[in-house]
């Protein structure tokens, strides 16, 4: 008989949708396998009113009318007032901050964080219970971009110790050390960083569809990774940060950062924790540590997962995904 393996409410706690044609091709192939999804503001022009969220929600929904999904919206961060905040408190279930120019849409994210310019809002979040994702990137050195991070990370963290705050998509070790220095740390986790190192993305040649910011790391900063991942610490969560891009964009000079993992990622998932023996763990890491985290109650979904050779296709509409034309270990059986 066949491997099965089972994952109820499966949840995608960082998730890029885009917009217009691309958003209506990408969002089915989430809203099948999960049950909700974080949705990263950074559109253009970003996710900034009231407006804007119920818009973007609409028309997410509008897109997989077929499958029960949540979309979780979040707005882009700027210095808004207590009031503003106090009326889009109950349309969004956080709010992204993105360091100015660091990765794809994010020309008008924050420039300098100086606590006391930010302090309204942030103390506005923390009394209303808003988390704060952040991408922890500074400008520096592209594989000690992370790791410097860290300090401002300690200095939010210190400053407003109610305000949960999520650092996005890890992939360091100092930033597993981190979180289990403040109580209101917590983390999301990519497949791909459980799998890559940047090795695998420039170590032969060049692998376009590999390279994402934050860029693959080292080969013990992977291994860090998948020990918290592995041991589903409680502060941890799956987000896929999959990327969607139009092939000519990732083929090019100037390659677009992003990996598209969407349609893959449990299947990846399963394989991961099969193969240490830890698959009674994906449960927590891939669903019930961000319903604790967040405070949410999806709708009821069962995957169910087969352990059978799965040809990942080329391209979805015009994208193509991680291991496009390659055999993975696993693959969607039935979503009931």
């Amino acid at each position: 008989m066949s491997k099965t393996h089972t994952l109820l409410m499966p949840l995608d706690m960082h998730l890029h949708l885009r917009d217009g044609v691309m958003l209506e091709n990408i969002a089915p192939l989430t809203a099948y396998s999960f049950s909700g999804a974080i949705v990263m503001p950074n559109l253009v022009p970003p996710v900034e009113t009231l407006k804007d969220i119920q818009a973007y929600k609409a028309r997410i929904i509008a897109a997989v009318p077929n499958d029960y999904f949540e979309p979780y919206m979040t707005l882009f961060y700027k210095n808004y007032d207590k009031k503003f905040l106090e009326s889009i408190s109950q349309e969004v279930t956080a709010i992204k901050l993105y360091p100015a120019g660091i990765t794809t849409n994010s020309e008008g994210g924050v420039s300098s964080f100086n606590i006391e310019e930010m302090r309204e809002t942030l103390q506005a979040m923390s009394d209303l219970e808003i988390p704060l994702c952040v991408h922890g990137e500074t400008d520096g050195f592209v594989m000690d971009r992370e790791a410097e991070f860290m300090s401002i990370y300690e200095l939010l963290a210190s400053t407003f110790p109610n305000l949960k705050i999520i650092m996005e998509h890890i992939t360091t070790k100092e930033a597993v050390t981190m979180l289990d220095k403040y109580e209101n740390l917590y983390a999301t986790i990519t497949v791909h960083h459980l799998i890559l190192t940047l090795d695998d993305v420039v170590g032969g040649m060049m692998m376009p569809h590999l390279f994402c910011k934050p860029i693959a790391k080292r080969p013990e900063d992977l291994d860090a990774l998948l020990n918290v991942a592995l041991a589903a610490h409680p502060k941890v969560m799956f987000g896929s940060d999959s990327a969607p891009h139009p092939q000519h964009k990732k083929e090019a000079c100037g390659c677009a950062a992003g990996v598209f993992t969407a349609p893959i990622s449990l299947q990846l998932l399963c394989e991961i924790f099969e193969q240490y023996d830890k698959l009674d763990n994906l449960q927590a890491f891939v669903s019930d540590n961000a319903q604790s985290i967040y405070g949410i109650c999806p709708e009821f979904k069962e995957i169910t997962l087969e352990k059978r050779p799965f040809v990942v296709p080329k391209d979805y509409s015009g994208v193509v995904p991680m291991y496009a034309g390659e055999e993975i270990a696993w693959a969607i059986e039935s979503v009931d």
